[in-house]
């Protein structure tokens, strides 16, 4: 064998450029960069210690062979002229991966296939003996990349990916891959603050991958040393002395580099179950003295400015793929960047996201960002140095101003029980001086942001002495009042509940997106409610039961009250929340009119409604609804305010249950869906096609001097002019639309119908 051989390294996509760095630095010559790969000549010495040292790379590849070929014939004989009597014994075991196409080759199975028969044919003894297939473990892994009509052989010296470094055993729920972690931590100038002795903390470090990588950087150990299976342990051109030579010269250095003092190296992860797997990461990496892993939310993890430490906050935040995401994620981001701005002034900052809009919202300037990929999301890394000029302030002031505004704020402090060394400076008697207070400006809203706080504001109190008055804790405070921020936004007592209309097509994307996340901003603080009380989801354009589907799964219920009732609302599982707020005086009028009546509450939902009846004295309540979770639902209303008697559920396709009924009641009230389709009805229910008929098998059941409710809320909905000819019919719309809903006129129509 040659005393160079061509090198393949391949990498995730985005980080050849450090890789080629990386490489070069450990003896890799004639570098070149290639689409998520780095190509060179290499000694077996720096092959060697490629697959020690590299924390970048995926896979090393000894080029064994390039030849050209144009069809499958060429590629079986091309593999079978090689002397693979010199790379493995003719009982091993092989796998072998194909990439690309063409030549004939349009099926990456069937170009591991040739390649496979020409190895084994070539082994193939006369007694029969022949290597045999093993994917998971094999003697010897073989990967052929076609590429433009020419054929690239290897042998593939790591095995298995060498971002499996041996430690991660246990992981979370979007874990970064470690070669990942590390090119991220290379790019935040790790390798540079940990030579200074700098710290590094992560406010959200899962299990823990950042603080591995980190401290086998600092501690100079290689990323490999302790991976027990490579590619080339069976490979017959293994040197084992010049591996043993190499893997001593590690072993040596890392135990150098961990009797150093440790550096501060600190996670906190809010999620308890992810504490204990994080540690065991640690421990088994034997990284335990250098990392401690805590338990806590964004805002809980604290450095320690006062022994003058300095380093680097990195973090992964999560990017948000689920209903609802957008308002917890925005909050977090902002809390992120308060803690920076308040407990890190001075360090730097590495924020690793697949939402960089969320990243600007942090309240602090990024000086430089590097774009990168995680698997198949395209993903920013915002590099940060917390220095007060870098804040997002709400009003521009000049460095004199700032400066004026240090000094006046720095404080002398005369208190004998300061332990000595905690403060760098001392006045003229001696006595320690605190730091300057920072005073942390909160990141200012943007223009449009401030716009919309000023109209919840004016919403809020123009809705202030109807609310006090009726005694309301549930209300709609916005309904798309700006139709550039089209949302709806309901109060139900110390809780916010965001639904974002789906844009038009002509809004550009960005820019929607980009306007919610001002209006997310400004409502905790225009409203006054808590950060975490914020729900945000989505309403597109509904078909059949969609909006009933269930979103989530956290069964949080909240109790509030209406008109001396309890109800309970969901604010997280379900599009709606189980309360339609734009029913209330119609709910409120039932309640009046309730008193020694039988009532009948059809397409029931969470009966609310029937609730509301039995809390007027109704004689008897009779709820119809097709779904066992909503009629659940209404059973707990019911109980919660001691209405379990005399009121009665019944699970039926309304028209159905309608036909087969033959009793009479003195007041009833119906809601129908515009559309449903459920697998549990007959047929299709289409409001405006089918009201008649379900008005018509309604009045049936309505006693004399009865009274009908119908409402829907589907804008182009029409009353059949017959319906008026033969019932008299009133529209009560008005009467039915609080101040809250007078700003959408089109939220629903209503109508009392009773017999001529």
């Amino acid at each position: 064998m040659s005393d160079q051989f061509e090198i393949f390294l391949t990498c995730p996509k985005g980080l050849e450029g450090l890789l080629i760095e990386e490489a070069v630095g450990l003896g890799l010559e004639e570098a070149r960069e290639h689409t998520s790969a780095v190509r060179g000549l290499a000694t077996m010495e720096t092959a060697y210690r490629l697959c020690l040292w590299s924390r970048l790379a995926n896979r090393v590849l000894l080029v064994l062979k390039r030849f050209q070929m144009k069809d499958a014939e060429d590629l079986y004989h091309g593999v079978l002229d090689i002397e693979w009597q010199d790379h493995m014994l003719n009982d091993g075991t092989l796998a072998v991966e194909f990439s690309g196409h063409g030549s004939g080759i349009d099926n990456t199975h069937f170009g591991a296939l040739k390649v496979k028969d020409a190895i084994v044919d070539k082994l193939r003894t006369p007694q029969g003996d022949r290597p045999s297939i093993d994917k998971l473990n094999p003697d010897l892994r073989i990967h052929l990349r076609l590429d433009r009509g020419e054929a690239i052989l290897s042998l593939d010296l790591s095995g298995h990916s060498l971002h499996q470094r041996g430690y991660r055993l246990q992981q979370g729920a979007a874990p970064l891959k470690e070669n990942l972690a590390a090119a991220i931590l290379i790019r935040s100038g790790w390798p540079r603050i940990a030579a200074e002795g700098g710290a590094l903390a992560d406010p959200m470090c899962g299990v823990g991958t950042f603080l591995v990588e980190a401290a086998m950087i600092a501690a100079d150990m290689a990323p490999n040393l302790r991976r027990e299976q490579w590619g080339f342990t069976a490979w017959l051109g293994h040197v084992p002395a010049l591996w043993k030579k190499l893997h001593e010269e590690a072993t040596e250095r890392c135990a150098a580099g961990l009797a150093k003092p440790p550096l501060w190296i600190r996670g906190y992860e809010a999620d308890p179950r992810l504490i204990q797997p994080g540690r065991n990461n640690v421990e088994r990496a034997g990284l335990s003295e250098w990392i401690k892993i805590y338990q806590g939310e964004v805002g809980t993890f604290e450095p320690r400015p006062d022994q003058n430490q300095k380093g680097l906050v990195i973090c992964n935040p999560p990017y948000g793929e689920r209903l609802g995401d957008e308002a917890s994620l925005l909050y977090l981001y902002q809390n992120l960047g308060e803690r920076l701005r308040q407990a890190c002034l001075n360090w730097e900052a590495a924020v690793f996201t697949g939402a960089p809009d969320l990243g600007k919202r942090m309240g602090i300037r990024s000086h430089k960002q590097y774009s990168f990929w995680n698997g198949a999301l395209p993903c920013k890394l915002l590099l940060i140095k917390v220095t007060p000029d870098q804040f997002v302030t709400g009003e521009r002031r000049t460095p004199e101003q700032r400066q004026v505004e240090r000094e006046q704020a720095e404080v002398e402090v005369a208190d004998n029980d300061v332990a000595p060394g905690k403060y760098e400076k001392y006045n003229k008697n001696g006595n320690p001086i605190k730091p300057a207070p920072v005073v942390i400006e909160q990141p200012r809203l943007s223009e449009g942001g401030q716009m919309f706080a000023n109209r919840l504001q004016k919403n809020l109190k123009a809705l202030g002495k109807w609310v006090k008055r009726e005694g309301i804790d549930c209300y709609r405070v916005y309904d798309a009042d700006m139709p550039e921020y089209s949302m709806a936004i309901d109060l139900y007592q110390d809780w916010v509940h965001v639904q974002e209309y789906a844009a038009p097509k002509s809004i550009d994307p960005e820019k929607a997106s980009a306007r919610m996340f001002d209006a997310l901003a400004a409502i905790p603080q225009a409203l006054n409610i808590d950060k975490s009380r914020v729900v945000v989801k989505r309403r597109e354009r509904q078909s059949g039961t969609k909006q009933y589907e269930r979103q989530a799964a956290q069964g949080k219920f909240v109790e509030v009250n209406e008109g001396g009732v309890k109800l309970l609302v969901n604010l997280t599982d379900y599009l709606d929340t189980g309360l339609f707020l734009d029913h209330r005086p119609m709910r409120m009028r039932i309640q009046k009119e309730a008193a020694g009546k039988r009532f009948l509450n059809l397409y029931c939902y969470t009966a609310t409604a029937s609730v509301h009846a039995a809390k007027g004295g109704a004689r008897s309540t009779t709820s119809v609804d097709l779904s066992k979770t909503y009629l659940d639902w209404a059973r707990r209303n019911l109980s919660l305010n001691g209405f379990s008697d005399k009121n009665r559920l019944e699970q039926s396709d309304v028209m159905v249950w309608l036909d087969a009924c033959r009793e009479e009641f003195d007041l009833i009230f119906i809601d129908p869906p515009t559309f449903s389709n459920s697998k549990r009805m007959e047929g299709i229910f289409d409001v405006q096609r089918d009201q008649v008929q379900l008005i018509d098998l309604a009045m049936a059941r309505l006693a004399p001097g009865g009274v009908l409710y119908f409402s829907n809320n589907f804008r182009k909905f029409v009353l059949e002019e017959n319906l008026t000819q033969r019932y008299a019919v009133e529209e009560i719309t008005p009467q039915t639309v609080d101040p809250d809903f007078a700003r959408n006129g089109k939220i629903h129509r209503a109508w009392k119908i009773t017999a001529r």
